[in-house]
């Protein structure tokens, strides 16, 4: 859009070239002609006067030659003319000498956007110049947006430019080296062209070159390895995962929901569940991730198992979700005597923790809505249930002002004696 100073300079130069006989006359006009007819129907500055020059210009060569040129290129400069107006309403939101915040980066969205609509109708190869073009003059300004470097790469490969959007990506690499968001979006180009020794090296770059969660890249290299190439490859690198000093809970609970939804496999499942615990048994995520499996497996003697293995070693303050859940269990797969004797024990487990549960869970009909609630099924009107958390709120909130006073009594009393 810059360009027209440019054209009208070099309109000036042409017309300033000596010619020496008609026949270079002749190629002088010509190439004046032919820079004119190209300069008013780009849309850029100074289109307005490159058109009053164009028409002076074919006046002064002949009146009833002009009459025909103008009449075929009035509604062309009248389209880039339009365009300009439009393209200048975005362009200028955007400050050159800006360094990159979040204003620059909405305006450059809204160009791009502008420039995907091909608003001069142009051929399809020329208009994805000018998208490129945007997107590099754009990333000048916000080289370290990994959603601009992403939104270059998608929209390449979008159009069928594959090998374009790769050299995207390798290029988005080198300017934001630890954006985990861009190896995985590059991850799923090559995994999607099919070009698999390609993804491995960028997983494998993924550990090489440090990442910050080491667990996520391993469970998203396992599932990777399960699509292209199998169980066996799958099995053979969590076994070897498992062995980092890195390895979190969560890989254990990704193999074992493949092993049994993918592999058909639940014994096996059974079996890395089992081999986690001997790690994470103090996790309570994993102890419940543990308990949906076997409520998948209908297993209900094994849950109870699992709940009274973990409840025996967490921590009290540890243990809160953990007894929650096998307390909805019990509500919803036990009698009447071990939904209320799993409830009273939570009750005095949880009596000393430091969030006070105490009164919170003393016998009210907060225990009554807990054991025959469903899903959003509720035993007790909308105000019911408001009129029960506002008294629980207030019973907590007492208690605790009960505990301050008392322990500023008591000091008083040590002070007095």
């Amino acid at each position: 859009m810059a360009a027209g100073p440019v054209w009208m300079e070099y309109i000036a130069f042409l017309k300033s070239l000596p010619a020496l006989n008609a026949q270079e006359e002749s190629q002088r006009m010509t190439a004046i002609r032919k820079a004119y007819q190209t300069a008013i129907v780009t849309p850029c500055h100074h289109i307005e006067q490159l058109w009053k020059e164009y028409e002076n210009f074919e006046n002064s060569v002949s009146r009833q030659l002009a009459k025909g040129l103008v009449s075929e290129y009035q509604p062309k400069y009248n389209s880039a003319r339009a365009v300009y107006r439009e393209r200048k309403k975005y362009v200028d939101e955007i400050d050159w000498n800006m360094l990159a915040e979040e204003m620059q980066w909405m305006a450059w969205k809204r160009l791009l956007a502008f420039e995907k609509g091909n608003p001069q109708r142009i051929d399809a190869a020329s208009a994805n110049k000018r998208i490129e073009f945007t997107y590099e003059q754009c990333l000048m300004y916000l080289y370290h947006y990994p959603d601009i470097w992403y939104d270059y790469a998608t929209w390449h490969a979008k159009s069928g430019s594959t090998d374009a959007a790769i050299k995207v990506f390798q290029r988005a690499l080198k300017a934001l080296p630890e954006s985990e968001l861009l190896r995985y979006a590059y991850l799923e180009l090559e995994e999607s062209r099919g070009a698999t020794p390609e993804a491995k090296q960028v997983y494998e770059s993924l550990f090489t070159d440090g990442t910050r969660n080491t667990s996520l890249a391993q469970i998203q290299y396992i599932r990777f390895l399960r699509r292209t190439e199998g169980v066996e490859a799958a099995r053979k690198y969590f076994l070897d995962a498992r062995k980092s000093p890195n390895c979190t809970y969560h890989v254990y609970v990704a193999y074992a929901m493949i092993a049994f939804c993918l592999d058909k496999e639940p014994k096996m499942a059974h079996n890395v569940f089992e081999a986690g615990l001997k790690r994470f048994m103090n996790e309570p995520a994993y102890i419940l991730e543990y308990a949906d499996f076997l409520s998948r497996l209908n297993d209900d003697k094994n849950i109870r198992a699992l709940f009274e293995r973990a409840l025996s070693s967490l921590p009290a303050e540890g243990s809160v979700e953990v007894w929650k859940r096998f307390v909805e269990f019990e509500q919803t797969y036990g009698d009447l005597a071990s939904m209320l004797k799993v409830e009273q024990r939570r009750k005095e487990a949880l009596s000393g923790t430091t969030e006070d549960e105490a009164s919170a869970l003393e016998g009210s009909l907060q225990d009554i809505v807990s054991r025959y609630r469903f899903m959003d099924l509720w035993p007790c009107s909308s105000q019911e249930l408001d009129h029960l958390s506002r008294q629980e709120w207030l019973t907590r909130n007492f208690n605790k002002k009960s505990d301050k006073l008392a322990v500023s009594n008591g000091a008083g009393l040590m002070g007095i004696v």
